[in-house]
């Protein structure tokens, strides 16, 4: 039996939001381990502070994967993971761009 609608399309999305949650989400996951290593290294030692952003960037990769598959449509999906992790990375890279140590 043919399909009566074209699944080509649908096919692209799907790929394209597998693609959004395996590297959009590891960027993500990636720029909030050294944003969150920054802010909890004053109240905590370093090699804590790196630890408890890692463990927690596990968690922000599978609400990253999960909100691929949630968002509407595949750009909500790409902007939903990318977004974020630019504001991060600018964040913590910011100052260093612009010359203020940290």
């Amino acid at each position: 039996m043919k399909a009566t609608y074209p699944l080509t399309p649908y096919r692209l999305a799907v790929a394209s939001r597998t693609v959004a949650a395996t590297l959009g989400g590891y960027a993500l996951a990636a720029t909030s381990t050294a944003a969150l290593s920054l802010l909890l290294h004053p109240p905590l030692e370093r090699v804590e502070a790196v630890m408890t952003a890692t463990l927690l960037s596990w968690i922000i990769y599978a609400m990253a994967i999960g909100w691929t598959f949630y968002a509407r449509t595949a750009w909500l999906a790409w902007a939903g993971v990318l977004l974020p992790a630019l504001a991060l990375g600018a964040v913590v890279y910011g100052p260093s761009w612009w010359g203020v140590a940290a």
